[in-house]
């Protein structure tokens, strides 16, 4: 089957994949943060990025700054992917990205994940409303070190944070400028996924994703900060392989 092409989805497909996992990257992120995971996962899933404009092999296009435009334009993108059942999983931004597409494709009466894997965030409803995206660069590197996402080696290059603060910036507001509106629960499962040294408050609110699924939600909590996927990556790929094995076997 020829399924519609976008530079917004990159694809690591195979043979005898029975289902798609769309992984949605954090501020600063591209596909290629999520590149190797095909290897790491079961056969049996199959790993599509999402893709911004400004980074990866969208480099030289605009960054984008409304998160309900890109909220749109995926979810439209990911429903025309087929009949291969599907799961989201998001980290930081991208947290807050794959539940609002969840949300979009829920309200649009549109087919939706099977299961939401969203790590290093609070719920929704609890969100700090940050304007990272107003500092200075000198400010904002600051506060990209806290984050400890970032290599140092990365920050404290000039010409390259150049090239790069653009994207991050706008990345920050599409965070910055978000509102929570409430709306219909989902009808999904979820996994909360947070780090239990998170200096930035994300895990404060972790209980408030109980409040929008009336499917199950479980809340994993593992050792390290926000970035905490980056060292405990087996762990991680063991907490989604093993809810989404029994997903892509049903």
């Amino acid at each position: 089957m020829n399924l519609p092409r976008s530079p917004w989805l990159v694809r690591q497909s195979g043979a005898g994949r029975r289902l798609r996992l769309y992984c949605f990257c954090y501020a600063g992120g591209s596909a290629a943060n999520y590149a190797s995971w095909q290897a790491e996962l079961d056969p049996a899933i199959e790993i599509c990025a999402i893709e911004l404009p400004g980074r990866g092999r969208r480099f030289g296009e605009e960054p984008q700054t409304s998160l309900a435009a890109v909220t749109a334009t995926v979810a439209k993108l990911i429903a025309s992917q087929g009949s291969m059942p599907f799961a989201f999983f998001g980290h930081s931004l991208g947290a807050l990205l794959a539940f609002e597409v969840a949300r979009y494709l829920h309200h649009h009466g549109l087919p939706t994940p099977r299961h939401l894997f969203l790590s290093g965030a609070s719920a929704p409803q609890h969100r700090r409303k940050l304007e990272l995206h107003l500092l200075a660069d000198d400010a904002l590197i600051e506060e990209l070190k806290r984050y400890n996402g970032t290599p140092l080696v990365v920050l404290e290059h000039r010409e390259l944070m150049e090239l790069l603060l653009p994207v991050i910036r706008a990345d920050f507001a599409l965070a910055g400028n978000y509102a929570y509106r409430p709306g219909a629960l989902l009808n999904m499962s979820m996994t909360v996924l947070m780090g239990r040294e998170d200096k930035n408050g994300e895990g404060e609110h972790v209980e408030g994703w109980k409040k929008e699924t009336s499917g199950d939600c479980r809340i994993a909590w593992f050792d390290g900060d926000h970035f905490f996927i980056h060292p405990q990556r087996a762990a991680v790929f063991d907490c989604i392989r093993s809810e989404l094995l029994g997903v892509a076997c049903t």
